[in-house]
């Protein structure tokens, strides 16, 4: 994936190598370097709309990162002005030719299609950053809030799209909002739809840094590379302890913080924690 190949705006220059223009035309990018696996939405001239198989590829990405001992953080980045504009809905309406509706179809599509896709993110045993460089809206805010960590330059937005297009939150919304935010504020984020600044997600909890337009690659990376050097299955572990704390009571968060802990103690990266502790030095850890 090459971003002198291809422009900022996901058009590509006249004269183009064969290789150059298919990578242009794809939905999604990947790319794994240093242990940094990079999903790249780009569909820039569509205001990176997820289509469903844009989101079936960053599904089976996730998935693959997780199972992969040499990816040990995702990041989540796109190009373009827009970071996510949500589902593509051109594609909302349609599907096989198979008669009428049935009663659960409608659901049946949200709970395979965005809801999986924001399971997923939550789901994946590397942590998860999002680099949002501008408007992230419906499922796009979502794929952001899911992330264990969000970078955010000063001109993103976050915006609950739904109600004002007629439709009710969905892509995980009415889960992770509250949760995130509280009750009163995410009832408000949702009637109404208005524009959430990145300075202000911040100030709720919703965004971990903001930064300048031209830091915001540097910032993530540097956060990208931190987390590719730490002890992957410790925090992979953490990760879930802390989203399975928000749907548990105290015993069973502390039980399981007990078999997490037992685990990861057997882990290689325990001991050299330990023992770099003990002989003041770094650690190096290998993410096993």
């Amino acid at each position: 994936m090459s971003d002198s190949a291809v422009g900022a705006d996901g058009r590509v220059p006249a004269g183009a190598p064969a290789e150059t223009i298919r990578e242009a035309e794809a939905g999604v990018l990947i790319e794994d370097t240093g242990g940094i696996r990079r999903i790249v939405l780009n569909r820039p001239v569509a205001a990176n709309a997820v289509r469903p198989q844009d989101r079936d590829l960053i599904i089976e990405s996730l998935a693959d990162a997780d199972a992969d001992h040499g990816i040990r953080v995702v990041l989540l980045s796109s190009r373009g002005r827009h970071f996510c504009s949500g589902a593509d809905l051109t594609t909302l309406n349609r599907g096989p030719e198979s008669g009428p509706p049935r009663v659960g179809d409608g659901m049946r599509r949200i709970m395979t299609g965005a809801q999986r896709l924001i399971a997923a993110v939550l789901d994946c045993g590397k942590p998860v950053i999002a680099m949002v460089q501008g408007p992230a809206a419906g499922l796009g805010a979502h794929l952001a809030l899911a992330s264990d960590l969000v970078v955010a330059a000063e001109e993103a937005v976050f915006v609950e799209s739904f109600a004002r297009r007629g439709l009710v939150v969905d892509a995980g919304g009415a889960y992770l909002l509250p949760r995130r935010i509280g009750l009163q504020k995410a009832k408000e984020l949702a009637f109404f739809g208005d524009k959430l600044p990145a300075a202000e997600a911040m100030a709720l909890g919703l965004v971990n840094e903001v930064v300048p337009a031209d830091r915001l690659e540097e910032a993530a990376l540097r956060w990208a590379g931190r987390l590719a050097a730490a002890p992957t299955t410790a925090i992979a572990l953490t990760k879930r302890l802390f989203n399975a704390s928000l749907d548990g009571d105290r015993a069973a968060s502390f039980l399981a913080e007990g078999m997490a802990q037992e685990l990861q103690s057997r882990a290689e990266d325990s001991t050299e924690g330990v023992r770099s502790f003990l002989e003041r030095r770094e650690p190096e850890y290998k993410g096993h």
